[in-house]
């Protein structure tokens, strides 16, 4: 119960987070994004906040057992800048700039039932199984191969 109790309110911190902040609205993502046009800086603010408030976090999970409401933590620790990753990171930005909504604002303005995150994310799911189908058929080839 602990845990579906701070999952809550860390989703609900979140989201109202994301709401005041602006990054639910998808003209003012596009403009921070428009960087030689009508650019709007004050999303970088948001950005460094984040960094702000979860770096000492982050510094701190080092010195700690066990996380307050997991059996342990969660830190990645691959570091490898591969094709995948740089293939995804442009698609997803290019999804960013284009609409104005990445997958937590788009489940945000979800909530506050905007027909354009509707759309957006069942699109996204769409796009995430059809990379997820494309991963498999690329490691089954990969094994036949060997």
């Amino acid at each position: 119960m602990q845990r579906i109790i701070a999952g809550l309110f860390a989703g609900l911190t979140f989201g109202a987070g994301l709401v005041i902040a602006g990054m639910s609205n998808p003209l003012k993502v596009q403009n921070f994004l428009d960087v030689f046009g009508n650019w709007d800086p004050s999303l970088a603010f948001v950005m460094g906040g984040a960094i702000l408030v979860a770096a000492p976090f982050f510094r701190m999970a080092r010195f700690l057992p066990r996380p307050f409401v997991a059996d342990d933590f969660r830190i990645p620790t691959f570091q490898q800048i591969d094709k995948r990753l740089i293939f995804g990171s442009a698609t997803f930005g290019a999804g960013w700039g284009l609409i104005g909504l990445c997958p937590g604002p788009a489940l945000v303005s979800v909530s506050l039932l905007s027909p354009q995150a509707i759309v957006f994310v069942l699109c996204m799911t769409g796009g995430m199984l059809f990379a997820k189908f494309i991963a498999n058929l690329s490691m089954r080839r990969g094994l036949k191969q060997a």
